[in-house]
């Protein structure tokens, strides 16, 4: 591979970088650990770091969550998990059924007819969901919350910007955190209202408030990143 770069050493390869910029000693590292010493070593490093065992405060989808342990253990049950690949028969077949379980829960308690818990990511189930509400409607203008994910939203925009989408940022309320205005945007052009709640800063928005006003002007109304512990 040198050879066909016109080199006749790897250290040529950083000649462009001056030498006294290259490290030409070597790393001040401990001996080969096993990996019981090197679980360890970590162990007693994440004791000097006493804000990863604390509250987070972040936001942004960063919320404190309790997983039970059965989880763990249902999910490494070969049903659902094996050393092969996804597609393998079984652990095809536990998917599936826990992707079942998911939606219907997700139905019991949003009160939807149907729920699909196949798409790959939220950002670009949020995307398509923006999609799909253009196709329905027949209508082109999306009002987005500016208390969205502001990642989320740049992945709306990668979607829609050569669609014909007119995309439309409300604002957020500086004292609040909810969103403000985006009620004011709605027309008979609205394909969809688009919130997210708890929104980026951690806000429940007044979701019923919004569905009722973007049903009545005939637009469909998009949720993402729904905690379902705020629908209880």
């Amino acid at each position: 591979m040198l050879h066909q770069v016109g080199l006749n050493s790897a250290e040529e390869l950083f000649d462009s970088i001056p030498r006294d910029l290259r490290l030409t000693r070597n790393l001040n590292t401990t001996r080969a650990l096993s990996e019981i010493e090197l679980l360890a070593g970590f162990e007693q490093l994440a004791t000097r770091n006493p804000g990863a065992r604390r509250i987070s405060f972040l936001g942004a989808g960063a919320y404190q969550h309790y997983i039970p342990t059965i989880v763990d253990h249902i999910i490494s049950r070969s049903e659902f998990f094996t050393a092969y690949t996804p597609y393998q028969p079984e652990i095809s077949q536990g998917t599936l059924q826990a992707i079942f379980e998911f939606q219907t829960l997700v139905c019991q308690l949003t009160g939807m007819e149907v729920a699909n818990a196949s798409m790959y990511d939220g950002s670009t189930a949020l995307a398509e969901a923006v999609l799909m509400a253009e196709r329905v409607t027949k209508r082109s203008k999306v009002i987005a919350c500016g208390a969205i994910h502001p990642e989320y939203l740049e992945v709306i925009t990668t979607y829609v910007q050569h669609a014909g989408i007119e995309l439309l940022h409300a604002p957020a309320d500086t004292e609040t955190g909810q969103t403000s205005g985006a009620l004011d945007l709605l027309d008979d052009k609205t394909a969809a209202l688009v919130v997210q709640s708890p929104n980026f800063f951690g806000c429940i928005e007044d979701v019923a408030a919004l569905a009722e006003k973007a049903h009545a002007a005939g637009a469909l109304l998009i949720v993402t990143i729904t905690e379902a512990m705020s629908l209880g």
